[in-house]
């Protein structure tokens, strides 16, 4: 009986928190639709930040470039990072290069044959005379004779094909993977479809007890009344039956006076 209680109990919890998750997920999807603005290839940025998949190795741990003293250590290729979006109002983006450092770590757009969105590790950044940075980056992945590439951004240039999005201030290697599996068909099949079915159906399940357990109430209130009212019938029958078997032992005369039978 205990075990049973106990798995009861257990169930119950365990589809609350299904139900929870499935809820934050539908709400937070609702937030980012709601609240986003497009970036020119289709990202959202909410609150002025930006999630973003890394599909490329440069940023992979290697043991020729030292990150021991830096906030961003390695980012495997599959990560999420979250990027803090350079402000439109160029006071603040003024203010928000000046924070700056080697060793933050930038997303931003780059040309070679064409424009690409790469996040590289800054390596050397200087203030310009006529305003602005000039910021050079790398990525951290510097395998033994392999050409390091270095991009150069300068921040003053307006309208460049070369510009930085914004600093990744964190980054998620099971919540990358998380976003592509739900991002695929089969993915979207386990996350979500299966536990709403798995939810709707508990909670189809539980409404149907309810409705059980109030029909059984009334049919046990039913039949209380009625063993009630036949007790009563019983009861009447039984003082009938008793005042009939009774033996008469004295009458009445025209005077209303008693007389001994």
């Amino acid at each position: 009986m205990e075990k049973t209680q106990l798995f009861k109990k257990v169930g119950k919890i365990t589809a609350n928190i299904l139900l929870y998750v499935f809820i934050a997920v539908c709400l937070f999807s609702v937030i980012l639709t709601i609240s986003s603005k497009k970036d020119a290839d289709g990202t959202a940025s909410i609150f002025g930040m930006q999630m973003r998949s890394i599909i490329s190795p440069s940023m992979e741990k290697c043991d020729a470039t030292d990150v021991s003293g830096y906030e961003i250590k390695d980012i495997p290729v599959g990560s999420m990072v979250f990027i803090e979006v350079v402000p439109e109002d160029p006071v603040k983006a003024a203010e928000w290069y000046a924070d700056l450092k080697v060793g933050d770590v930038l997303t931003f757009k780059y040309v070679y044959i064409k424009q690409e969105t790469i996040t590289h590790r800054i390596t050397g950044i200087t203030q310009n005379a006529e305003g602005g940075y000039t910021i050079s980056l790398e990525g951290d992945n510097k395998g033994a004779g392999a050409e390091v590439l270095t991009q150069t951004i300068n921040t003053a240039e307006k309208n460049s094909p070369n510009y930085v999005i914004g600093k990744v201030t964190g980054q998620s290697y099971l919540f990358g993977l998380f976003i592509k599996t739900l991002k695929s068909p089969a993915g979207l099949v386990c996350i979500v479809i299966i536990p709403s079915l798995i939810i709707m159906l508990l909670e189809i399940l539980k409404i149907l007890h309810l409705f059980g357990a109030d029909k059984r109430k009334r049919e046990q209130e039913e039949r209380a009344k009625q063993e009630t009212e036949l007790g009563e019938l019983r009861k009447r029958l039984a003082e009938l039956e008793a005042q009939k078997s009774a033996p008469a032992d004295s009458t009445t005369d025209a005077n209303g006076e008693n007389r001994s039978i």
